[in-house]
């Protein structure tokens, strides 16, 4: 059996990661505030973003964890396709759970099928991305622990949703935001603990690119923009602050001759 390490790069990865989830899960949780406070276009819009946030702040926290595994008497690359599609699958399930909040008439009825499709999507990208792993051997799972990260990315992806729907003060959802990058990661570490490696040496040259060549670049691109978006975030006036300008704007019109 290959020897795992989590944190080739001691505390940097770990703490990078969760950093990250934090990011996606802070902005996702912001626009989903600002949708229930909109309609129409506005609303399906701000879902998009919260969708493509948390999504992309999901599967950065998993890559970056990525960046320090490493398996002894094996290097590891990644299947460049499946690794795009994890991507892919965390924005659309992600983005299926947030719609269903968004627009669901029975609000607890929504939240259990929103936290329940976004937990399932939330654990279908990090093992889609452990299959994308190309190594000289075997990977195997524990199936109680893979089981229990799945049932903590439901939790999590529920309680933060519950979050979204009930919190509407920034601090609040910035608490929030640091449960649910704590509950993602814990996600990702119990199933990254189900993980055995049998290695069959090989001189043979892997398939896929590694994580320099591939990862990294793409990780610091995703991280690019939920900071970017952050930013464009908490410069939007919120339906509030809008309405408040309004409202302070037609007093001086009605006295305007």
């Amino acid at each position: 059996m290959g020897h795992l390490d989590h944190a080739t790069f001691g505390w940097l990865t770990p703490v990078l990661s969760y950093a990250m989830a934090c990011v996606g899960a802070a902005l996702g949780l912001q626009c989903t505030v600002r949708a229930l406070g909109t309609t129409g276009r506005s609303r399906r819009n701000w879902l998009i973003t919260a969708a493509s946030a948390i999504g992309t702040g999901i599967w950065t926290m998993h890559f970056v964890a990525m960046l320090g595994f490493g398996v002894s008497g094996t290097e590891i690359r990644y299947d460049v396709p499946l690794t795009l599609l994890s991507l892919f699958v965390a924005m659309v399930v992600v983005g299926a759970g947030v719609f269903a909040v968004g627009y669901g008439r029975e609000r607890g009825r929504a939240l259990a099928l929103g936290g329940l499709t976004t937990g399932l999507g939330v654990a279908s990208m990090h093992y889609l991305g452990m299959a994308a792993l190309r190594l000289h051997g075997d990977v195997r799972y524990d199936p109680m622990l893979v089981t229990l990260s799945v049932v903590i990315a439901v939790v999590a992806a529920t309680a933060a949703l519950w979050a979204a729907v009930n919190i509407t003060s920034p601090l609040a959802v910035a608490g929030a935001s640091l449960v649910m990058g704590g509950a993602v990661s814990s996600m990702h570490y119990t199933g990254m603990l189900a993980v055995s490696v049998r290695v069959t040496p090989s001189g043979a040259e892997l398939p896929g690119a590694t994580t320099m060549q591939f990862i990294f670049p793409l990780a610091v691109g995703l991280g690019s923009y939920l900071f970017l978006t952050s930013a464009f975030v908490a410069l939007s006036p919120s339906a509030g602050e809008r309405a408040a300008t309004v409202s302070a704007q037609r007093p001086v019109e009605s006295a305007t001759p």
